[in-house]
């Protein structure tokens, strides 16, 4: 056999495996509420070809191998105990089996014990609303109708937006269902018009047009409790934002922008054990705080932060101008397409609200450059102990491996990415391992993030916090504390 018939042979075998590993993911995910992933990377939907890349992606970040063999074990071993529910790393627990020599059903009982009987207490879901259906709110609709768990979990129910005029509700489907920047929603998307709804992979979302956000009955759409996320920036602070609390079947609010006055902002990975069942109002913070958030809490346990300045080079918004015109703002009357902008930013002030240990040691401005998603933050930073580039990339390494806020830190080596690369990426913010710069104890680094859906995850994952609707993580013990 020649060798490009054996690498197909070989090609065709990991297809057949990954197939077999679609219908016990579904499974787990449908019956029993269970999320699984390799790496933090989820495994439910994904295709035989995604499945596999997944296990090429983990390998180049540079974690242990994970052979297919050994995920689709795992995940017959899980189907045969039945776990509660749960959020499980499949590649975790292969690096834990192989470890032990228990069989592989009482290891999984071991591991898993906290989750092993627990009964499936979601409940009948958490009622959503998307205030607004822009970048943002299209982001979190497709994030909330891919998490629906059979609506046991997070449920979407309607988005409330000015009516545009005729076709209104078609259109918004369209800008659902197509996205330039972030490609087609996966799977089907129709309308009601009757019923003045769109319908997204079997999730009817009910349209309401308003304009104050203190007269909705929810209740009619049979909508209660609802947690309502405002996702305008209209309004920024707890007198604005409690119109909403006005409003019949609204029980809370969450910003999808920085917080004024005294509301908690929110980076979740950092602070959200600061949440509250008192919090009727909370901010998610801003894409950028969500960024460089977690960097620099591991920097600062590390090694120390005396002071710092932050620099993002970011993409243009809804906000300015695509063509010279007049903007209130400085200098955003300016064409977003043709121009680089220099502009504010209060994300290094900020991070002070989740971060209190930084509060007055960093400044921060904004340069706007004309790509539609996908910025760059950089951190120049003094610290208070000396390093060296290849000890500050391999801690930052390990985080983003192994950590508590591996979910929000990633790292990246290699000399052909670029900013499109990041589009879809999961992660609060991503190194740059090739462009740090460390002199003694004078530290840059570079650190990507996708504006719009890295932010997103972000926020979803503070709504699953309030809502108490945020699966387990397991396995716990593999979750470690780091020193540089």
């Amino acid at each position: 056999m020649s060798t490009y018939d054996e690498n197909r042979a070989a090609w065709v075998a990991r297809e057949q495996l990954a197939e077999r590993m679609i219908p016990h993911i579904g499974a787990l995910y449908r019956d029993r509420g269970v999320v699984t992933s390799l790496q933090g990377h989820r495994l439910i939907n994904l295709s035989v070809t995604g499945l596999l890349e997944a296990h090429e992606r983990v390998a180049q970040l540079g974690h242990a191998e994970v052979p297919l063999e050994s995920t689709l074990r795992i995940l017959e071993g899980l189907r045969a105990v039945a776990p509660g529910p749960s959020a499980l790393d499949v590649a975790r627990l292969a690096e834990g089996f192989a470890e032990s020599d228990a069989e592989l059903e009482d290891f999984l009982r071991t591991e898993l014990a906290d989750v092993l009987d627990a009964a499936d207490n979601r409940g009948a879901g958490e009622d959503v609303v998307l205030y607004g259906f822009g970048r943002i709110g299209r982001l979190l609709a497709r994030i909330l109708i891919g998490h629906a768990s059979g609506g046991r979990g997070m449920r979407l129910r309607a988005i409330v937006v000015r009516k545009g005029g005729d076709g209104d509700l078609i259109k918004r489907a369209s800008l659902l269902q197509r996205d330039s920047v972030h490609g087609p929603f996966a799977g089907t998307v129709s309308v009601d018009e009757q019923a003045q709804q769109i319908i997204a992979n079997g999730t009817r979302i009910q349209v309401i047009y308003a304009d104050d956000p203190a007269s909705i009955d929810y209740t009619a759409y049979g909508i209660r409790d609802a947690i309502v996320v405002d996702n305008t920036g209209k309004w920024r602070d707890e007198e604005g934002l409690s119109q909403h609390l006005r409003s019949t079947g609204v029980a809370r609010v969450l910003l999808t922008a920085p917080g004024k006055g005294a509301l908690k902002n929110i980076v979740y990975g950092i602070n959200d054990d600061t949440i509250t069942p008192q919090d009727r109002i909370l901010s998610a913070a801003s894409c950028t705080t969500n960024a460089i958030t977690p960097v620099l809490k591991a920097l600062d346990e590390a090694y120390g932060i005396q002071r710092g300045h932050v620099e993002t080079v970011h993409s243009f918004t809804n906000d300015q101008n695509l063509i010279d015109n007049f903007h209130r703002g400085d200098r955003r009357g300016r064409s977003a397409v043709l121009n680089m902008v220099i502009t504010e930013t209060g994300a290094a002030k900020a991070v002070a609200k989740a971060l209190p240990e930084l509060a007055g040691k960093l400044t921060g401005s904004s340069i706007r450059v004309p790509t539609p998603d996908v910025s760059l933050a950089v951190l120049n930073l003094t610290l208070q102990r000396a390093t060296t580039k290849d000890e500050v990339n391999d801690y930052l390494r390990r985080v983003s491996l192994h950590s508590k806020i591996r979910r929000q830190v990633g790292y990246v080596e290699s000399p052909e990415i670029v900013s499109t690369d990041f589009v879809g990426s999961t992660h609060a913010g991503v190194v740059d391992g090739l462009a740090t710069i460390c002199d003694d104890v004078n530290l840059i680094l570079y650190v990507w993030y996708d504006n719009e859906y890295g932010y997103s995850t972000q926020v979803i994952r503070v709504l699953e916090k309030m809502s108490d609707t945020h699966p387990v993580v397991y396995p716990l013990r593999r979750e470690v504390t780091l020193q540089a």
